[in-house]
């Protein structure tokens, strides 16, 4: 009868948790550290801001998984939540700069569509690619964890 009652073992996963916040804002900083090492190598006529280095340094850490995304999720969620506020100078000055608007505003237009375009299309290539050689070149699996 004892057989009878068992009771489902229910699997023990350990939760991992989040880094430190402190530890969070130091990968950071060492991904833009980094970055701000490699910016000036490349030359004048083609210059790569230093956040734009540090993202593609982030993204290839997170995406070897070097760094885990419980390292860095949450202080990346705070620096996200303040997109907005960060963007107000610019709105700022756009308001301020209506008469170049007026003058060239179809052209700006037509460049930051083109520009959104042409950075979509890039970012899917470069995924893919990036998604085929973990998949063919490292025999690893291309689902996402966390």
């Amino acid at each position: 009868m004892a057989s009878q009652d068992k009771v489902p073992q229910t699997e023990t996963t350990a939760e991992e948790k989040p880094s430190p916040i402190i530890v969070q804002m130091a990968i950071f900083a060492a991904v833009l550290f980094v970055s701000s090492l490699i910016s000036p190598l490349f030359p004048p006529s083609f210059p790569v801001p230093t956040p734009v280095i540090g993202l593609i340094i982030l993204y290839l850490l997170l995406a070897s998984h070097i760094v885990k995304l419980r390292n860095v999720e949450k202080f990346g969620d705070f620096m996200i939540s303040l997109i907005a506020f960060l963007f107000v100078p610019s709105g700022i000055q756009l308001a301020a700069s209506l008469d170049i608007l007026k003058a060239q505003g179809i052209q700006i237009v037509s460049v930051v569509l083109i520009a959104t375009i042409v950075m979509l299309v890039v970012v899917a290539y470069t995924t893919a690619g990036m998604i085929w050689i973990r998949k063919h070149v490292f025999h690893r699996s291309v689902d996402v964890k966390s």
